[in-house]
């Protein structure tokens, strides 16, 4: 500490009138607030590894003189284990979208904005920031491949999957994390003009590193693990990080947020082969961190990260839909017995609304049993407008409106292509990613619901001009759970998001309910 405070006088002039130690997370750097005669402020940092602290004195030099959003390095020591930083204030972005995250993924529009400015930033932090980069200051490795891959994957088997007591044949896990460790980091020949683009992998890049200033704008830290590597690895390991619970459609737009703005700073992959090498840094990066969970938890017993492990199988649960996409037999084999363990059934409930109805923190859409059959109870006629979406099934006929008004409209969705068809999506719904996913590559459901929304608008507008209570949009499909639901999803988010109103979903033949509260 006092070499540290030596290094404030030398440069400063004075010694400071306040020190302040403040957190500093997982690291095993200490940090400290230090603060002049004239309220101005600083942070001192005291390391203990002189490789892991001259990475990133050298890393934030480059990109400051690349004008990234870093904080500048003020003064080192000549072996640069204390050093002082800008001070970027006390607000992170983990701390700002905190109400979000407790409340199980239901993020205000204020909360989305941060995490969209937040990833949009991020393509110019790994392109720009890589331009005239010696990569060899990195720590502890210069570059993201197979062997830092199949260290990662062993690291799962060890820490975490041994631990849970499942069978599995060594040889055949092994072959296929080979296979995994050269897919992840093998460049397909149409895409190499793309991909092959130098890139500074953030490795560690999660809300926690991101802080804010007094305009929302986001500022990196924490960057002293990165390397040369693949981009797909930050998008997926901070919108798939479990404990954010990010909706579907939050992930998705912020997916597309990252992918519209890699466009302004190198050539991009089209959208799905970006898809499919997103998919399976998706699937690694959850490998990962479920060894950090099962070391930090099981062998070190630290109840947060056995409390994590829950959404991170949940997130695995989604992952081996997409069966498709991987073609690792034994590993995808053990991956689905490990979601079927009594251990990890757990998923918390949010309190129940006063109506009855209840969502998941892991699963926003999914009904519980006890809930009840997919209707909506009558409400009181003299409150504000609410709406009412339903999904159905032509063969079941067209949902009764029990408001009592009558009608509504009625949109016949199918004249758009059929997810429904193909055998890996019949027992799916609207509601789960690759459903979503091959309408929305497909294209005519976005067609069909721009028309949809220009007249819903309206109508809504309208509505609530005249002082009306009641409104109703009804989605059929052949069978009332691919094309219907996703529709009817889509336009109850579009309408609540737009107008702040009540907007009441049921999907009838899934016995899915769920209410979009009216915003305060």
């Amino acid at each position: 500490m006092q070499k540290l405070l030596e290094l404030y006088q030398q440069w400063r002039g004075s010694e400071p009138v306040n020190v302040q130690q403040i957190p500093g997370g997982g690291s095993n750097r200490t940090y400290y607030r230090l603060t002049d005669h004239d309220g101005q402020t600083v942070i001192g940092v005291i390391g203990t590894s002189r490789d892991e602290d001259h990475a990133f004195i050298y890393l934030t030099e480059h990109f400051s003189r690349r004008q990234l959003p870093v904080p500048k390095i003020l003064a080192a020591s000549d072996d640069q284990l204390r050093y002082l930083q800008t001070d970027l204030g006390s607000m992170s972005l983990f701390d700002a979208v905190q109400g979000g995250r407790e409340a199980g993924g239901r993020y205000t529009l204020k909360e989305q904005e941060l995490l969209r400015r937040t990833i949009r930033e991020l393509p110019n932090f790994q392109i720009r920031g890589a331009i005239g980069l010696d990569f060899s200051n990195c720590y502890p490795q210069a570059e993201f491949n197979q062997d830092s891959v199949l260290f990662d994957l062993n690291y799962f088997k060890y820490c975490f999957l041994k631990a849970t007591e499942i069978d599995f044949h060594e040889l055949k896990l092994e072959a296929d994390f080979r296979l995994f460790a050269k897919d992840l980091t093998f460049e397909e020949p149409g895409a190499r003009s793309q991909e092959s683009v130098d890139c500074f992998l953030y490795r560690d890049f999660q809300a926690r590193n991101v802080m804010l200033d007094h305009e929302g704008n986001p500022w990196f830290i924490d960057y002293q693990g990165g390397r040369k590597g693949p981009y797909y690895y930050d998008l997926a390991s901070f919108l798939w990080q479990a404990s954010a619970k990010y909706p579907h459609k939050l992930r998705r737009e912020l997916v597309y947020e990252y992918y519209n703005s890699l466009k302004n700073y190198t050539e991009v992959p089209p959208v799905r082969h970006f898809v499919n090498r997103l998919s399976l840094f998706v699937l690694f990066r959850t490998l990962q961190v479920l060894g950090a969970y099962g070391f930090r938890g099981y062998f070190e017993q630290k109840k947060h990260f056995i409390e994590s492990i829950p959404p991170a199988i949940q997130n695995l649960r989604e992952l081996i839909q997409l069966q498709g996409r991987f073609h690792y037999p034994h590993l995808m084999e053990i991956l689905q017995k490990l979601t079927e363990l009594p251990q990890f059934q757990q998923i918390e409930a949010t309190p129940s609304r006063a109506d009855g109805y209840k969502t998941t923190d892991l699963n926003p859409y999914k009904a519980h049993p006890q809930d009840g059959p997919a209707t909506f109870s009558k409400y009181d006629a003299q409150g504000p407008l609410v709406v009412r979406v339903y999904s159905f099934s032509y063969g079941k006929g067209i949902p009764e409106d029990e408001s009592g008004n009558g009608g509504g409209y009625v949109f016949d969705c199918r004249s758009t292509h059929n997810p429904g068809r193909y055998e890996p999506y019949k027992k799916l719904t609207g509601l789960d990613e690759p459903v979503i996913r091959f309408l929305e590559d497909d294209g005519e459901i976005l067609t069909f619901l721009d028309s949809v929304y220009k007249l819903a608008d309206a109508h809504v507008r309208r509505y609530i001009q005249r002082g009306f209570t009641s409104l109703m949009f009804s989605f059929g499909c052949t069978g009332g759970q691919h094309r219907s639901v996703y529709s009817a999803q889509h336009l109850a988010e579009h309408i609540h998001e737009r107008f702040g109103i009540e907007v009441r979903i049921c999907h009838r033949e899934q016995g899915i309910t769920q209410v979009l509260e009216k915003e305060s």
